[in-house]
């Protein structure tokens, strides 16, 4: 059997009232797929209902090495998906990585 050199971690924070995701999940939730060797995102899910919304966020997180500083994520989310869900979409990517730095 090969062993695996990823680990998938996920987060959750409470999405915003008023939004289809709020209505139709509740929460924000996103997983990724993490190469242990080198921290950097080599997958990435989430909860939104538009197909486009998936694919536009994986491009902005896929290939970011997460065990440095997560601000520049951050603030290219930022800048790039402006929507109700910014905030919860952020807490989730945050509760996401710091359960990967923690799960030694």
């Amino acid at each position: 059997m090969e062993e695996l050199n990823t680990v998938l971690v996920t987060g959750y924070s409470k999405a915003p009232q008023g939004t289809s995701m709020y209505e139709s999940y509740k929460y924000a939730g996103i997983v990724l797929e993490i190469n242990m060797d080198n921290h950097r995102i080599i997958n990435a899910d989430f909860t939104f209902l538009a197909a486009l919304t998936k694919d536009f966020f994986q491009r902005l997180v896929i290939g970011y090495d997460i065990s440095g500083n997560l601000d520049p994520l951050i603030s290219k989310i930022q800048r790039h998906y402006v929507a109700p869900s910014q905030q919860a979409v952020i807490v989730a990517l945050q509760s996401a990585v710091q359960r990967y730095l923690n799960r030694k």
